[in-house]
């Protein structure tokens, strides 16, 4: 996905009392419109102002459930990417990805589809003809400084459902609940759907070390007793060996949770790049622009359009960004 968004709100919420158990921080979702002549609306909950990243999660969007008779679904026109990984995960609907590395395929509910964009690379994102709702979380992860320049790549993974008390998971980064990912990471990271039946509690073992991430796609969930509603994004940080998460609602509810160590280098997070300084970003913008040095990003074959123009540079420069300490 890209994003024509470069200043994220405060957080809101309040955290639990430190004597009631484990702190978590509400970050509320905000309505932000993706790129391009036809644009779609998302709810954003990562990068915050007061909070860059989970992790190395650095970009969190959810999107849906959208009718696309009446919105008219996703239609991304090839965009740019530089020093981070782009993770599709569907609920519903079907969206046909082709990128610059000649990889064209579809990503599906419960498939986990992962692009490295390193050095550079570029893709469309189109919601097929079959799809009636669309519905799912775009994600981005940095990449530290010794592979933010990694080669194109893309993985797909289809990860089975494993029980968890109350309800099951799908690892599709990581480890949890005795199942591991096969997809490798540049850095230790968690990414998985849990569904919890209605009123159930479960309580997972997690790993100390990691801070994580609750994103609520639908339900009423309390994490460590914390009440989270549809949209909502969780903070919790590291310490934690267990992670308790009840659905308060009679309805089965969705969840994503995202995890990983504390991502301890500064970032630049602008448009579609990750860089560390403004002179990186301002170098992959001019190299996306320029047709002499279109080579760093390649192109998309097969999609029926022009790419997308980057935006304009603000007028001051842009500041590095780090975690929250």
């Amino acid at each position: 996905m890209t994003t024509t968004e470069t200043d994220p709100v405060e957080p809101r919420g309040e955290a639990t009392d430190r004597k009631a158990g484990p702190r978590v921080q509400v970050l509320p979702a905000r309505d932000v419109p993706l790129g391009g002549p036809r644009a779609m609306t998302v709810r954003r909950t990562l990068p915050q102002r007061t909070r860059t990243l989970i992790g190395a999660w650095c970009f969190v969007d959810h999107y849906g459930p959208d009718d696309v008779a009446g919105t008219g679904g996703m239609d991304v026109a090839p965009h740019p990417h530089t020093g981070l990984q782009t993770v599709s995960w569907l609920f519903s609907g079907e969206i046909e990805h082709r990128d610059s590395l000649g990889v064209h395929a579809l990503v599906r509910p419960g498939e986990l589809n992962l692009m490295t964009g390193g050095h550079g690379i570029c893709h469309s994102e189109v919601s097929t003809p079959a799809t009636t709702i669309l519905h799912g979380v775009q994600l981005w992860v940095a990449l530290p400084e010794r592979h933010r320049h990694a080669e194109r790549d893309f993985r797909h993974h289809v990860p089975h459902p494993v029980p968890v008390d109350g309800g099951e998971a799908r690892v599709f980064l990581g480890s949890l609940a005795g199942d591991t990912s096969p997809v490798p990471t540049f850095t230790p990271l968690l990414g998985a759907e849990l569904t919890l039946r209605p009123h159930a509690t479960t309580t997972l073992a997690v790993d100390p070390a990691f801070e994580h991430g609750l994103l609520v796609d639908r339900g009423d969930i309390r994490m460590a007793d914390t009440p989270l509603r549809p949209a909502e994004l969780g903070y919790l940080g590291p310490g934690a060996t267990t992670l308790t998460l009840t659905n308060t609602g009679d309805e089965t509810a969705r969840a994503i949770l995202l995890g990983g160590p504390p991502f301890e280098e500064r970032i630049v997070m602008w448009w579609n790049f990750i860089g560390r300084s403004h002179e990186d970003i301002s170098r992959a913008r001019e190299d996306w622009m320029s047709s002499v040095n279109s080579d760093r990003f390649g192109a998309v074959q097969g999609y029926p359009g022009e790419r997308l123009p980057a935006p304009e540079l603000p007028g001051i420069p842009l500041k590095p960004r780090g975690r929250v300490r």
